[in-house]
């Protein structure tokens, strides 16, 4: 998909950045998630995965609408949440879409005060995310993306289960799983959540 099919807005930004094009990867996935499919989009460091991540959330999702979240993206840590929260902010500009992270290091109550408010998208931990879920802190039935970001570096702690446990309560949904390899674990959920899920493997140069 060339940035010149993007919503003008983000178009806009991504013109300012001086980017004229898509990477290699990116124009073999950004197509394919604005046709609503759900992938494993498997690539090496530095292939555009994040910013792909934040292309297509704000090119699905346009502009803020009613109050529960329609992007749900899962980080492995507070760093790794601010730091996509930082993309969001410089790419989002032009659009009224909010976004909220969500993570350990911050008061739960005030946590699912301020999601009650309203968010479109929702940065988490799994930890978190599954916490605030539980203590009905959070509505998960307007969701439309469901994306796990680093799910390689997300596997070496305990987070498997919670990411697991999140198709579980909600409906249909599209699903993005970025990962620098594919991990034997992801065939559990190719037969449950992800069973029709394309697998998209960068290019060899």
């Amino acid at each position: 998909m060339p940035f010149k099919k993007l919503i003008l807005p983000l178009k806009d930004t991504i013109a300012n950045k001086g980017f004229e094009e898509p990477l290699a990867f990116q124009k073999q996935i950004l197509s394919k998630i604005k046709g609503g499919a759900s992938l494993f989009a498997i690539a090496p460091k530095d292939s555009g995965k994040t910013t792909s991540i934040v292309i297509s959330v704000i090119q699905r999702l346009k502009s803020a609408f009613e109050d529960a979240p329609r992007a749900l993206i899962f980080v492995r840590d507070k760093q790794a949440a601010l730091e996509l929260e930082l993309e969001f902010n410089l790419y989002k500009r032009g659009t009224d879409l909010r976004v909220y992270c969500a993570y350990e290091e911050y008061d739960i109550e005030k946590q699912r005060e301020e999601i009650y408010i309203g968010t479109d998208i929702v940065i988490a931990t799994p930890k978190r995310l599954n916490r605030i879920f539980y203590l009905n802190g959070i509505n998960l039935n307007k969701l439309q993306m469901c994306i796990v970001e680093d799910a390689d570096l997300l596997f070496r702690g305990s987070h498997f289960a919670e990411i697991t446990r999140t198709p579980e309560s909600i409906g249909k949904c599209q699903y993005l799983i970025f990962s620098t390899e594919f991990d034997k674990r992801f065939e559990r959920w190719q037969d449950s959540f992800m069973y029709n899920a394309q697998i998209v493997k960068a290019k060899k140069q």
